[in-house]
């Protein structure tokens, strides 16, 4: 895939510049030490066709949190943020898109503190993706890194290595994606994306502590309330994820998508009779603004 060609530009520390004419630190910590934090935003276009961030102050303000946690020096502003990426959309022309933000650290070998941060964003067309086709998971032999060796709440670069790994692995063996444990194997999440099950009419989602408390993961339980949907919050084993009468990843990219099969155990209910495909459906209509538009 081409992320960029000659005329595509970023956002890069407060100036919009060509990506073929940027240039960066090759000394930097976060190249040599995964030493960053990103966000992963879409746009989308409206039903009205206007263009539209998906709670874009929710996503830059988990990225200043998450450069703070790191302890790295953020001074950026959340609003004047967005303000930016919606020029940087236009001047892209991009409506049905992809945002990454990435806050990244200067030239430094050592492991001290720095005194300051970079940002540069970017963006990329993403079409609609409406997660009609159902995917295979299986179990991962990766687990996610003990939360007390990392700020798992933080959205690190260096975290995504794990991700890479597994993902990976997944495909490899005919997979088309991987789910993977915490350290004492219970379910925790996908490479990028948050799970729910179902069963008997209630989804079920790992709590925090051992996952990305994700922004679309808060979408879906805000939506669940919404629709009187019980949503409980809760550790499990992937072997009462195999008793689910069906099941979904969430996320910024993935938006809602169902599963076919879990370790190739089939889930009972057909997709389009479960209550992930009515989240998925009210999930759409959400980042589109298509409720809004029928009512006026």
């Amino acid at each position: 895939m081409a992320y960029y060609h000659d005329n595509t530009i970023i956002f890069l520390n407060g100036a919009f510049v060509k990506a073929a004419e940027a240039t960066t630190d090759y000394y930097s910590q976060s190249l040599h030490y995964g030493y960053a934090v990103f966000e992963g935003i879409r746009s989308y276009q409206t039903a009205s066709g206007e263009t539209k961030i998906f709670k874009a102050t929710e996503h830059y303000d988990r990225l200043k949190n998450s450069a703070v946690a790191l302890n790295m020096p953020y001074n950026w502003d959340t609003n004047e943020l967005i303000e930016a990426t919606y020029a940087l959309l236009e001047k892209n022309n991009l409506q049905n898109a992809y945002i990454r933000p990435v806050v990244y650290a200067p030239a430094n070998m050592s492991f001290n503190l720095n005194n300051e941060s970079y940002l540069m964003i970017a963006a990329w067309e993403m079409g609609l993706f409406l997660g009609e086709k159902l995917i295979r998971v299986m179990t991962s032999s990766f687990q996610r890194p003990n939360p007390k060796g990392f700020r798992i709440e933080a959205k690190a670069s260096g975290h995504y290595v794990n991700s890479i790994l597994a993902s990976q692995e997944a495909k490899a063996k005919g997979f088309d994606e991987a789910l993977l444990t915490d350290m004492n194997d219970f379910v925790a999440e996908g490479p990028g994306a948050n799970v729910f099950f179902e069963k008997n009419g209630k989804l079920v989602t790992p709590p925090t502590g051992n996952i990305l408390p994700g922004i679309t993961r808060a979408t879906v339980i805000e939506i669940c309330a919404e629709m009187n949907i019980p949503v409980e919050e809760r550790l499990f084993t992937t072997d009462e994820l195999k008793q689910a009468d069906a099941a979904f990843f969430c996320g910024t990219a993935a938006e809602v998508i169902g599963w076919q099969s879990f370790d190739d155990v089939v889930f009972p209910t057909n997709w389009n009779d479960t209550l992930g495909r009515k989240i998925q459906l009210a999930y759409r209509e959400r980042v589109t603004e298509a409720a809004l538009v029928s009512e006026k």
